[in-house]
């Protein structure tokens, strides 16, 4: 293997070359537009036998992309924030059209006013398209996810399109020591792509009809809904065998940080999650019994992963980077309906910080953990959903 300096962004890059990626359809927006660039580069230099199709908007992009997908080819696109709502129509299209591609979203605000900073409401706001979701926490991740998504979704068992998001900047823009495998690994771990049906010009295929009987329209949701149960088992056996490969693991949905004795936890997603962790340490050190888990997959949900670490647990302190206005933060959203399911009682707050780019560091994450703990403790949490904008400015 080669360790070389990446950004997020050119780890995708380096990805889908990796894939043998044969199409690539895409449209220029902050902060995705590198990504695009190094794979053209990549294109002309003959380091990549792929085909770069300059679009004229997101909406085209993915509908090039699934087009290339639904002839046969493994295929790739990216885009953020106002190009990802562009296409949102497409989005749906695909995953009901049962064709597996990729796509990174790197996550961004949406205005407005206007904002090119890290949120998460873009990529939360696709999760009942029937996709596979997930994000990753740093540069590594991203390339080892890319990779392991294309193997996911073209899976028998899914056939799904998959995204992988990395946060604005924080990764997309920041150079990491990324380990880059070999060609043949690559090859070993990732078999030609599957799909018993194809679109060709000889065997023409019509999709999207209106069927006369439309319980196959709920019916086809349903299947969709099923598939997306089944890439739990597929996510975790992806991991498993890259671990075997490369040895790196990322514990499959869900990943944890000093969760064996851990009363108290800490969870979320993205790149600030490595500030997580940070706070983890600087909390145990003060005596606190917290541990960390960290969200993969947002869809599938990691319903019973989480259900079986916190079934003990006294409280939960959920952070999301995105709200569902006149409710409450996706993530929380989630893990709270989730547990509930499994007859767990534990307690869950909902810390809503980092919007529209808001820096918070560990530190920080440490000071709101530890205010909420302490009044929980003493039994003064007077709400379950709490505002964090910097400082000591904490709206409950």
């Amino acid at each position: 293997m080669v360790v070389k300096p990446l950004t997020g962004n050119y780890a995708v890059a380096w990805a889908v070359k990796l894939a043998k990626v044969k199409v690539i359809a895409a449209y220029p927006i902050t902060p995705q537009t590198t990504i695009v660039e190094k794979l053209s580069e990549f294109a002309e230099r003959g380091l990549l036998d792929a085909k770069v199709i300059r679009v004229d908007s997101e909406f085209s992009a993915l509908a090039a992309t699934w087009g290339a997908a639904a002839g046969g080819v493994r295929a790739f696109t990216a885009t953020s924030s106002h190009g990802l709502l562009y296409m949102h129509e497409v989005v749906w299209w695909v995953a009901g059209s049962r064709i597996p591609l990729v796509m990174a979203i790197v996550t961004r605000t949406i205005g407005p006013p206007w904002n090119i900073w890290t949120d998460h409401s873009d990529i939360m706001d696709q999760r009942d398209t029937g996709w596979i979701i997930m994000m990753a926490e740093h540069n590594q991740e991203v390339l080892d996810s890319v990779i392991q998504l294309y193997r996911i979704t073209e899976d028998p068992r899914v056939y799904l399109p998959g995204i992988v998001g990395l946060d604005a900047f924080i990764l997309s823009h920041t150079t990491e020591p990324v380990d880059i495998p070999p060609q043949e690994l690559v090859d070993s771990y990732l078999p030609p792509r599957r799909q018993p049906y194809v679109m060709t010009i000889k065997e023409p295929l019509i999709m999207g009809n209106i069927p006369a009987d439309l319980k196959w329209n709920m019916k086809m949701r349903w299947d969709i809904h099923a598939s997306l149960i089944r890439a739990k088992e597929v996510i975790e056996e992806a991991d498993r065998e890259w671990y075997k490969l490369t040895g790196r693991s990322y514990g499959g949905l869900i990943e944890c940080y000093k969760c064996d004795d851990a009363k108290t936890y800490i969870i979320g997603m993205g790149a600030w999650v490595g500030d997580m962790r940070d706070a983890v340490d600087r909390l145990r050190d003060e005596g606190y019994d917290v541990g960390l888990i960290k969200v993969r997959f947002i869809r599938p949900f990691p319903d019973d992963k989480i259900a079986s670490v916190v079934k003990n647990a006294k409280l939960c302190i959920v952070f999301d980077r995105s709200i569902s206005a006149g409710s409450a933060g996706p993530l929380f959203l989630d893990v709270a309906s989730h547990i509930h399911r499994y007859g767990i009682n534990v307690p869950v707050v909902n810390v809503l910080a980092g919007l529209t780019g808001l820096d918070v560091t560990s530190n920080e994450i440490a000071y709101v953990v530890k205010k909420i703990y302490d009044s929980f403790e003493k039994g003064e949490l007077r709400n379950n959903i709490v505002w964090y904008f910097g400082g000591d400015e904490l709206w409950w």
